[in-house]
């Protein structure tokens, strides 16, 4: 492989203002002012886990105290609208610079000093692999990010002698060599880090499960966008073995809730999702020590992202069936009452996880609704979100900011059956005991009847609102996705990336990802407030959203360009 030595965090350098590039480079030289490199603070198993531990600083999951994380926030999906304000494309032009690029690649450069210090201590052999492992498994995801948001970007293998400066300006490595290289560093991450298993700390299992969604992404981008069948193959078939390794320690538990609204408190755990079988990775959060605001966000009296029409309807009856094949009552009319609009009896006919991740009552603006726990909330689409809501929770923690302490899974069973169930079925291998082994567990916890669940059942349900252009097998397991993995982590919008179905997300081709619950049989008294289209409520604030191919990729920073004009601008842009 040709070798790179572009300094990763040189990104930050068109972010500091008026903090130039020589600066930049001479406040870095060896011996770093804020990081020694040197035999003895390498030598020392203090040290060097220290540095470890700044890599957890990469997972936001619900967020740190008042700030936001990867979970209910990342509003561009067709899952919800905004929480205030209509949310358009994450860039509409060109910016001058930007986190998306420079902040994995300071993450790039902390991995790589970690290996070049660990190499070159005095550490013994079977350390040295298990620090190195964990710095590899970090530097994996951080270009997983960058390929992801850019395609092909600079490739930054060692830590890079400032000096260099034909290696400080170096063009952009292709999408296919940089996702080699991330895929040898899970390699020797899952092969190496000491830990086989662990909710808290980098273990073989979390590199297998990174591993896994690393090559679902990159067999769908190579089937979908590159038209490159083999290297499809190769990636879905890595997928497979990975997620097959550990899928059988990570059993689906019998409670969709309990993945989300796991509490830990100051008087001692309850619930805690350190103790769920189905949890492979977790972030913890502890009352009056480390908390979060989701709870509050999502529960706001001042507006919450409600989910959509869109991704209400995508959920299946319990009959197995979605709407158009459906013996059940199919009825989107809640029933009026003296406190607005309850719609118990749409839920109730329909796959639980729904049921745990809206609440029971309309609450749109003009007709707020409240839980046992909270105050009144209006939401965007009239769509309420209880899904990170524990009942046990008091209001008082509810209803504030930094107060909450649900823990936040990060990877876990459900993104494990999922990814390989859909890695199968690309593959053309998925069987009918895949289905029962990856797919009914799910379907059980949702109270849907698995009696008809097979391989067949799937593959002839062939729902109208398939719009994807991909069989009925596939459009069902990427339903399940999309209902059982609903708000978290930004997966939603990051699976239609790889599909090449970002176009779903332009509001005037498809007005249900921006319209919500059906009040057209609202009380009189709260109509007239209910921002509504055709008798749906309208989460538009009066925008749209219109789609164009370049929104694929995120522009290169010009910024970067020109600290570098061996990089180029990515199509469109």
């Amino acid at each position: 492989m040709k070798k790179q030595y572009i300094l990763g965090a040189i990104a930050v350098a068109a972010a500091m203002g008026s903090t130039s590039c020589d600066d930049f480079i001479n406040d870095n030289r060896f011996p770093l002012s804020q990081q020694t490199v040197n035999n003895t603070f390498w030598s020392n198993k203090e040290n060097v886990q220290n540095q470890i531990n700044y890599f957890y600083e990469d997972y936001s999951g619900y967020g740190n105290g008042s700030g936001s994380g990867t979970f209910y926030w990342s509003w561009l999906s067709d899952d919800q609208s905004g929480r205030t304000a209509f949310k358009d494309w994450t860039f509409i032009t060109v910016p001058a610079s930007s986190a998306s690029w420079s902040a994995p690649y300071v993450e790039v450069r902390r991995a790589n000093l970690v290996i070049a210090g660990v190499e070159g201590s005095s550490l013994t052999e079977n350390e040295k692999a298990n620090y190195l492992g964990q710095a590899r498994l970090h530097r994996a995801r951080s270009y997983t990010d960058l390929i992801h948001r850019y395609n092909d970007v600079p490739l930054v293998e060692t830590a890079l002698d400032p000096s260099d400066e034909a290696a400080l300006f170096g063009p952009r490595t292709s999408r296919n060599e940089v996702a080699e290289f991330i895929l040898k560093d899970f390699d020797f991450a899952a092969e190496n880090i000491a830990t086989q298993s662990s909710k808290t700390t980098f273990s073989k299992d979390l590199a297998l499960a990174q591993k896994l969604e690393f090559c679902l992404f990159e067999g769908s981008w190579a089937r979908y966008h590159q038209k490159d069948e083999t290297r499809a193959k190769k990636f879905f078939e890595e997928a497979v073995k990975a997620g097959e390794a550990i899928a059988a320690r990570y059993p689906i538990g019998a409670d969709y809730s309990a993945n989300y609204r796991s509490a830990r408190t100051a008087l001692g755990d309850y619930a805690a999702l350190s103790a769920n079988n189905e949890m492979i990775f977790i972030k913890e959060y502890n009352e009056g020590v480390f908390m979060n605001s989701i709870t509050d966000y999502s529960n706001a009296s001042d507006g919450v992202a409600g989910i959509t029409k869109d991704a209400f309807e995508n959920y299946l009856f319990l009959d197995g069936r979605p709407a158009a094949s459906t013996t059940l009552d199919k009825t989107d009319l809640g029933v009026p009452t003296d406190n607005g609009i309850d719609i118990s009896n749409l839920l109730a006919v329909r796959d639980q996880r729904l049921a745990q991740t809206t609440y029971p009552g309309v609450c749109a603006q003009g007709m707020s609704w409240s839980a046992s726990n909270t105050v009144g909330m209006w939401s965007s689409t009239g769509y309420g979100v209880s899904k990170f809501n524990n009942p046990a929770m008091p209001s008082n923690v509810v209803n504030e900011i930094n107060k909450g302490y649900l823990c936040a899974p990060l990877y876990w069973g459900a993104r494990l059956y999922l990814g390989i169930a859909e890695a199968k079925a690309e593959l053309g291998t998925l069987s009918d005991a895949d289905v029962t082994k990856y797919i009914k567990p799910l379907w059980d916890r949702a109270g849907i009847d698995t009696s008809v669940l097979n391989k067949a059942w799937l593959e002839n349900l062939n729902d109208p609102k398939n719009n994807m252009g991909v069989s009925s097998l596939l459009w069902e397991i990427r339903r399940c996705r999309r209902c059982e993995l609903i708000m978290d982590d930004n997966i939603r919008y990051w699976d239609l990336v790889r599909w090449h179905k970002l176009d779903l997300l332009d509001s005037y081709q498809h007005p249900d990802i921006l319209l919500g619950a059906n009040v057209s049989n609202a009380p009189a008294d709260y109509a007239p407030a209910i921002p509504q289209t055709n008798g749906y409520v309208n989460g538009t604030f009066g925008q749209g959203r219109t789609f164009n191919e370049k929104y694929y990729l995120y522009p290169v920073p010009s910024g970067q360009i020109a600290l570098n004009p061996a990089l180029t601008q990515n199509p469109g842009w």
